[in-house]
């Protein structure tokens, strides 16, 4: 029995889109022609002190009880900016916002955080508080970028604000990584940045 294809040569797929299939994560990629592999991934982390964080889980301990982060723009406000914004401060890395790309038609829309340094970081928000096709997206996000950028490894995280998961796309070996670790807002927040740090420094793991 034919397999029967997912993605149709006479359509347009934005990022969008990939995030509203009803199809399984390994199955769209493997039209795409990369693999997907769940597992543990050793991820870069920076050994320098990033006192800030400190800081801002403090206040977003304080804060979170009194705000309802029901809607993707309390969540990017609240939660997301604010830890991108100190890591662009440490780094003095680029920060890119709803950065627009288009490969062809199958890969094209905008990235809602593209931080670029020794490498490239892309972090993307999960609409409806759905990680799993949360993370389909930032899979095909990955892939174009891969299109367009020279390196090899590239990294994302999908985020739902108060929690988030990280991805590694392998150029040569045509293959996803998803983590199946979680970061947790504002607990983990000392480890996620070091974390972002470390990938946009080009830290070895």
């Amino acid at each position: 029995m034919p397999k029967i294809k997912i993605l149709q040569e006479d359509k347009s797929y934005t990022f969008q889109s990939y995030f509203e299939l009803p199809y399984e994560a390994d199955e769209i990629l493997a039209e795409l022609n990369y693999s997907l592999v769940k597992s543990c991934l050793s991820l870069p982390k920076t050994t320098k002190a990033l006192e800030n964080l400190s800081d801002i889980q403090n206040k977003l301990e304080d804060i979170l009880p009194f705000v309802n982060l029901s809607n993707e723009t309390t969540r990017r406000e609240i939660l997301v900016s604010p830890i991108l914004l100190e890591i662009v401060h440490f780094c003095h890395c680029q920060l890119r916002i709803e950065y627009p790309l288009k490969v062809n038609d199958w890969l094209k829309g905008s990235l809602d955080y593209l931080l670029l340094s020794t490498n490239y970081l892309l972090v993307i928000e999960a609409k409806n508080h759905d990680l799993t096709r949360g993370f389909t997206q930032l899979a095909v996000e990955l892939i174009a970028l891969a299109e367009v950028k020279q390196n090899n490894i590239f990294y994302g995280a999908v985020t739902m604000g108060d929690v988030w998961r990280f991805g590694k796309l392998n150029k040569n070996d045509k293959q996803i990584t998803q983590d199946i670790n979680l970061f947790k807002i504002p607990d983990d927040l000392k480890d996620l940045g070091e974390v972002l740090v470390g990938i946009l420094e080009g830290v070895e793991n």
